[in-house]
């Protein structure tokens, strides 16, 4: 079975050529952020990666998490692997430092997680959660709560988790009917919630929950909702642990993949309720939560990212060893490795060259975020975190489609042996197929994407999007001509959802999935080329990555750009059969 190992070259590259990172160093508070500091933190992250998540990955997939009298028991390697990781320091990247921070911009943090979700996407989970829920606090939080939950967060002492999804609810928030009773200075919680990654696990000693819950007279609907932080385990004036609060993990899920990690039905205030305590005012903990989700969205964005690379570099290792099957020499009558017939070569090369485009378009949107919290120009912080708003579900839904897809060609490479669970293959794809649906299914964030960011703000930053995309294509050579189409179409898509979604927003919507994907290979195209024009420049220092780019660049233009006017025709003029198409008819 082939050994991961971090590209750390090529996420140096798209750092940046992409990510701008030297502009990124240049801002308040991250100065000490210089390529050569980046690189080893990279490299120290791909050991980590290698040597200690990548090895535990198969088999805690097949042993799985056991809940046993009330406590989740994690697979072998992974309590010990996550002390190596919290040791190291790696939860505290992005964190200011006088948090406990490290102070790193997102930009280098986004890197270092795509390590750990490409080398065990089960283990990676854990971290994700327990970094949104510090950022949720941080901003959100009383100085009460900052200051007995935040350091030991930052630092991963304690982990965090979300709890949104109710039996009843699904991805209906308005239908939540956990309960909050105001004792004192604190709540009492009592309800149920399911999905709840890391909800119980023995990584650590306490695991601070994030629970959406209503009061009793609170309004009907989202806007009944209140956020509250209830830990497994209440914490004394001193700081230390005291009793453990009524709450539990009632069942552990058996899922379709990401086995490792423990996704707990949680139950609260089974006898006299369990401590919560309110973040910020009562009735906004929608509007607190979308912190942490539109943090999570992001991440989970980059596990699609990372598992793609995770998936086409096994592939590609069985692929240079598989022989079977003669070349296309005729007089070579020996058997061939099967990376030499050109249809293995073809899907290597759209597994390769979608993992590029995502990962750019990941890196670039980190870059922005990055921007948006440190740059002293006001205005260009604020167009950064527009591009961060709109892109987000783009991130979140296209990166994993792609992950999916690329898991599956994947197991496509490996013919038979990928339908067998031993050569790892098959895990990918499995593991992979959650990141659609979890954090709002890729529909949800297509709707969000043409309705909220799209339709309601007139195409706005899309069109400042777009015009950037073509002053710099004004600065390339005509060889790019599939990228302008491909802008050429978004623009247009853009304009019609605007036109059309006062009057017949149905309609508009209908298409919203194919604009999404519009969406983010044009973009992802755009960041392509950036990047091929940066690898022409620096060809001299590394031809065989030039050469590696312009053949990504080369198939990614004639095999997923190419895909553009079809889809600005399926969302122009396949929207209304969707829109009107009758239930009865299904």
């Amino acid at each position: 079975m082939s050994i991961y190992r971090a590209p750390v070259d090529e996420m140096l590259l798209v750092m940046q050529e992409i990510g701008n990172l030297d502009q990124i160093a240049g801002l308040p508070g991250y100065e000490d952020a210089t390529s050569d500091l980046v690189a080893a933190i990279l490299a120290e992250a791909s050991k980590l990666g290698t040597d200690v998540l990548d090895p535990i990955n198969a088999s805690g997939d097949v042993e799985g998490c056991v809940l046993e009298n009330g406590v989740v028991r994690t697979p072998k390697g992974f309590k010990e692997a996550y002390q190596q990781f919290i040791e190291g320091g790696w939860n505290s990247m992005p964190f200011d430092p006088e948090l406990g921070g490290q102070g790193l911009p997102w930009l280098v943090s986004t890197g270092a997680s795509e390590i750990w979700h490409a080398a065990n996407m089960s283990f990676g989970l854990c971290p994700l959660l327990t970094g949104g829920a510090a950022e949720l606090l941080s901003i959100h939080g009383s100085e009460a709560l900052k200051s007995v939950y935040l350091k030991n967060m930052i630092s991963g002492v304690w982990t965090g988790t979300m709890n949104l999804t109710e039996p009843q609810a699904g991805s209906d928030l308005s239908r939540i009917r956990t309960k909050a009773i105001k004792e004192g200075d604190a709540y009492r919680i009592s309800g149920q919630k399911i999905f709840i990654t890391y909800g119980e696990h023995d990584f650590t000693d306490n695991i601070v929950h994030m629970v959406l819950a209503r009061t009793p007279d609170a309004p009907e609907g989202i806007k009944g909702i209140s956020l509250f932080v209830v830990p497994k385990h209440l914490v004394n004036e001193d700081g230390t642990l005291g009793e453990r609060n009524d709450l539990r993990c009632g069942s552990l899920e058996h899922k379709l993949g990401i086995n490792a990690s423990p996704t707990a039905v949680m139950l609260y205030g089974e006898n006299e309720g369990a401590l919560g305590y309110l973040v910020g005012e009562e009735n906004h903990g929608i509007e607190y939560m979308f912190t942490m989700m539109n943090n999570a969205r992001l991440a989970v964005g980059l596990e699609g990212v990372a598992i793609a690379e995770r998936a086409y570099q096994r592939a590609r290792a069985f692929a240079a060893d598989r022989t079977q099957g003669r070349g296309t020499d005729r007089d070579n009558k020996e058997a061939v490795a099967i990376i030499q017939h050109p249809d293995v070569k073809r899907m290597l090369l759209s597994m390769r060259s979608q993992t590029e485009a995502v990962r750019a378009l990941a890196y670039w949107v980190s870059s922005r975020l990055d921007l948006a919290h440190r740059s002293t120009d006001p205005a260009e912080a604020k167009k950064a975190q527009s591009f961060v708003d709109l892109l987000t579900p783009v991130v979140k839904a296209w990166s994993t489609d792609v992950g999916v897809e690329v898991a599956d060609t994947g197991v496509q490479i490996h013919g038979g042996m990928g339908f067998i669970e031993e050569t790892g293959a098959a895990q990918h794809l499995r593991d992979a197929r959650i990141a659609p649906i979890y954090e709002g299914t890729n529909g949800i964030q297509a709707l969000d994407l043409a309705g909220r960011k799209i339709a309601r703000e007139g195409g706005e930053t899309m069109h400042t999007l777009i015009a950037e995309m073509h002053a710099s294509m004004a600065e390339m050579d005509s060889s790019h001509a599939r990228l302008s189409t491909a802008i050429d179409a978004l623009e247009r898509t853009t304009d019609w959802i605007v036109s059309n979604f006062e009057e017949t927003p149905v309609t508009a919507l209908a298409g919203s999935v194919t604009y999404l994907r519009l969406s983010g290979i044009t973009v992802g195209g755009w960041l392509m080329v950036r990047l091929f024009e940066a690898s022409k420049r620096n060809r001299d220092e590394n031809p065989l990555l030039a050469e590696r780019r312009q053949a990504s660049v080369s198939f990614y233009a004639r095999h997923i750009l190419s895909q553009a006017p079809g889809l600005a025709d399926a969302v122009l003029d396949g929207s209304s059969v969707i829109a009107e198409t009758r239930i009865e008819a299904l």
